[in-house]
């Protein structure tokens, strides 16, 4: 070989080793690469241990189904708290319907003295019920009440028989509470079940003097029971003048007794059955404003709306009538029945 062809034959043995090296630098890139995209690769899980694999699945799968039920959480969260704040706007608004009224009923009791109450806001509809004759109950625990089903062991169905003279009548006005009397002029006479009992004939008379004689005879150390019978026999007489005396003679003696709502109860069924309205709306007002939780305010709201009524007040009156459904809805069934028929004769 000579030396002038040295130098290609250099060249030519050169070129094999430039195409290696630059082969091995493509490779080199090829697997940096390749290397790179491995780490992102989700088939690279395949060249993991089984039990790596699982537990990273079952760490993804947990943290899906809590943030599944986070979610779950924060809607129901969400419509509670909605629930909530509407029940809180009924209340106040049912708040802000009895407290107008009560005023409402005191300013038209007062004669129209005082500020006048302020009118309703549009939009909210005054509370509505069904009205009825307040059935007059015998004393308390004078019968004792049959279990399951609400009734006293000597009390009548008059469902059984709607002719009886014991069976309810309507009541709540002067002209019902005469309406089919032999004689008008005599105080109707409430039985323990809230029905008219016909007129005795001397009843006012016997009644009269018997109150005087039985007045008299109490004395001042008698127990409450006494005293409370005693006028509740009036009541039965038809002779409310003498109940009356009694039941305030009861209040002086004993205004914090356990029967003391039931004493206000019975001098304002006193007033109304001699047609003082007002004075007997008062009375009433006071039981079921003053003793909610006696036995006697559903009673007390029914005969406020009839005494209301009566005094041509026919807005209280079916106010008060829709009172004692939302306020007593588990009042006997004889005041709920009392109430329907008021609520139809006021033309609520």
């Amino acid at each position: 070989m000579s030396l002038t062809s040295t130098p290609f034959a250099i060249r030519t043995m050169m070129r094999p080793l430039f195409g290696a090296r630059a082969l091995l630098f493509a490779a080199c890139l090829s697997l940096g690469a390749g290397g790179a995209q491995a780490q992102n690769n989700p088939f690279g899980d395949l060249f993991k241990p089984p039990g790596a694999v699982q537990s990273e699945q079952a760490a993804a799968a947990a943290q899906s189904e809590s943030v599944l039920r986070i979610d779950r959480l924060e809607n129901q969260l969400r419509t509670m708290t909605g629930q909530i704040e509407e029940l809180q706007y009924r209340n106040q608004q049912l708040e802000q319907q009895l407290r107008r009224f009560q005023e409402d009923v005191e300013y038209r009791l007062s004669g129209g003295k005082g500020p006048r109450p302020a009118p309703p806001a549009a939009g909210v509809a005054a509370p509505m019920g069904a009205p009825g004759a307040a059935p007059v109950a015998g004393p308390p625990g004078a019968a004792p009440v049959v279990p399951g089903t609400g009734k006293r062991s000597d009390a009548f169905d008059p469902n059984e028989d709607p002719v009886a003279p014991g069976a309810p009548q309507p009541l709540g006005s002067p002209a019902s509470a005469s309406a089919g009397l032999a004689r008008p002029n005599v105080p109707l006479e409430i039985g323990p079940g809230g029905s008219a009992v016909p007129p005795r004939v001397g009843a006012s008379v016997a009644g009269s003097s018997l109150a005087g004689a039985q007045t008299a005879a109490l004395a001042p150390g008698g127990s409450a029971r006494e005293l409370f019978d005693a006028g509740y026999g009036q009541i039965q007489r038809q002779d409310y003048a003498a109940a009356e005396q009694i039941f305030r003679q009861f209040l002086q003696a004993y205004p914090s007794d356990r029967l003391t709502p039931d004493a206000v109860y019975m001098l304002g069924e006193s007033q109304f059955q001699r047609q003082s309205f007002k004075d007997a709306a008062e009375l009433f007002l006071q039981v079921s404003t003053k003793y909610p939780n006696s036995t006697r305010a559903p009673e007390s709201l029914l005969r406020l709306g009839q005494s209301l009524a009566s005094l041509n007040e026919r807005e209280a009156a079916c106010a008060t009538f829709g009172e004692v459904d939302r306020k007593y809805p588990r009042a006997a069934s004889t005041v709920r029945q009392a109430v329907e028929r008021e609520q139809k004769r006021a033309g609520c």
